[in-house]
């Protein structure tokens, strides 16, 4: 469990200074590299097996990344450690012996220290305390915590019962969200390249899903 929390705790804090440091491009192409660590994790390390139309669908997500990779230009370290870390770590909840909501209780405590350690240390923490608790970006903050802690649940529970490469394509489910928050109430611009880029993450999705409907009817 503590392995497991400081993966998600460096997750959480690369994340968060992407979000706050212009880096937003390269936290979203994480999250899209993301399910490929999954799938790449589940067939290494689990012995987990694609079949033809698993591996299309594979090849169709990683052109899209790429198209990812060719807008931004280069392959930042903020999208190597978002799935790097976020990878592992749903490995490790995987294989625990421990539910979803008592694990991540377990792993959010053990990070208390860490948490309070900073606020009493860093002197920029320090200097902007008083302004800060006054404001209503406190409010925010306090909303955050079960905005990150529920869909964290959920993704536990679902790592122990579902095959970890069919995990690794639903991730792409965020980062779809991310792109429509940014486009619909952010005002970013949605180009050609990334255009192209969903319309092969989705078309992998879907032929991913058709794979998992003729498997279904075919154990029946």
């Amino acid at each position: 469990m503590a392995l497991s929390g400081s993966l998600i705790a460096c997750n959480w804090m690369v994340y968060v200074w992407a979000v706050n440091n212009g880096r937003m491009v390269e936290a979203s192409l994480g999250y899209y590299i993301n399910p490929l660590v999954n799938v790449l994790l589940g067939m290494l390390l689990l012995g987990e097996r694609l079949r033809r139309l698993q591996w299309l669908a594979v090849l169709l997500a990683a052109a899209g990344v790429a198209q990812q990779v060719w807008q931004v230009g280069n392959l930042p370290w903020v999208s190597l450690l978002l799935p790097l870390t976020f990878g592992f770590y749903g490995l490790i909840r995987k294989k625990a012996p421990v539910a979803a909501l008592p694990g991540l209780v377990v792993e959010t405590w053990m990070l208390v220290p860490l948490a309070l350690a900073w606020l009493l240390l860093n002197p920029v923490a320090q200097t902007a305390q008083p302004e800060f608790w006054t404001t209503s970006q406190a409010i925010w903050l306090a909303a955050a915590g079960p905005v990150t802690l529920i869909p964290l649940v959920c993704f536990n529970a679902a790592a122990r019962h579902l095959p970890y490469t069919a995990l690794g394509f639903l991730q792409y489910v965020a980062p779809t969200l991310v792109l429509a928050l940014a486009v619909l109430l952010y005002g970013e611009h949605l180009n050609t390249s990334t255009i192209i880029t969903f319309v092969c993450i989705w078309a992998g999705l879907a032929i991913y899903s058709v794979d998992a409907w003729l498997s279904l009817r075919r154990r029946r």
